[in-house]
């Protein structure tokens, strides 16, 4: 099958109740949902990407600081994945792929394109957060490049309920992608 799983930001900054840059019970509750999808792309040998920001103490070049606390900075517990995410990733490393991104797409910074074309994929799906942020770029992103996206409701939460809704809308009526409903 030509599919594979974007995980994006799914983090302790990102999730944690006390993460620098949390969406909190949202994205709390998403984990098991996260977890048993990704376990079935692990158990099905179907790629699975874990893509994370990457910021630096004090980077006064990246944009993100003028509109964020500093968050996933190198080094820090921030950083992790969330919870039994970074178990799965512990247990299963040879099977998911760890990168590392730059801006808001998992695209930026990253060779994703080239790992997934590498591998013929041309469906992606798409968990993580923030829906209204990174996953929403990733999405355009995915959609210039021209794969075949399908994002997973029960997949993605953010701090901004209604960016949340709208994104969701967003990506069916502009990008054409499949919201797989919770």
């Amino acid at each position: 099958m030509n599919k594979a799983l974007l995980v994006v930001d799914y983090t302790v900054d990102f999730v944690a109740e006390d993460g620098a840059l949390t969406c909190g019970d949202p994205g709390i509750a998403l984990e098991e949902y996260i977890v048993d999808v990704t376990k079935e792309y692990v158990e099905q040998k179907l790629p699975v990407f874990v893509i994370n920001d990457l910021h630096e103490v004090d980077d006064p070049y990246h944009p993100e600081g003028a509109l964020f606390p500093p968050h996933n900075i190198r080094g820090t517990e921030g950083r992790h994945l969330y919870g039994k995410l970074h178990d799965l990733y512990t247990k299963h490393s040879d099977d998911i792929i760890w990168m590392d991104k730059t801006r808001y797409s998992a695209f930026a910074g990253t060779n994703l394109d080239i790992q997934l074309r590498s591998r013929g994929i041309t469906e992606i799906h798409l968990m993580g957060v923030c829906t209204d942020i990174c996953i929403l770029h990733t999405a355009v992103d995915a959609y210039n490049l021209g794969y075949t996206i399908v994002v997973h409701e029960g997949g993605v939460a953010s701090f901004n309920p209604a960016g949340h809704e709208w994104a969701l809308s967003h990506f069916q009526n502009t990008l054409g992608a499949t919201v797989i409903a919770k």
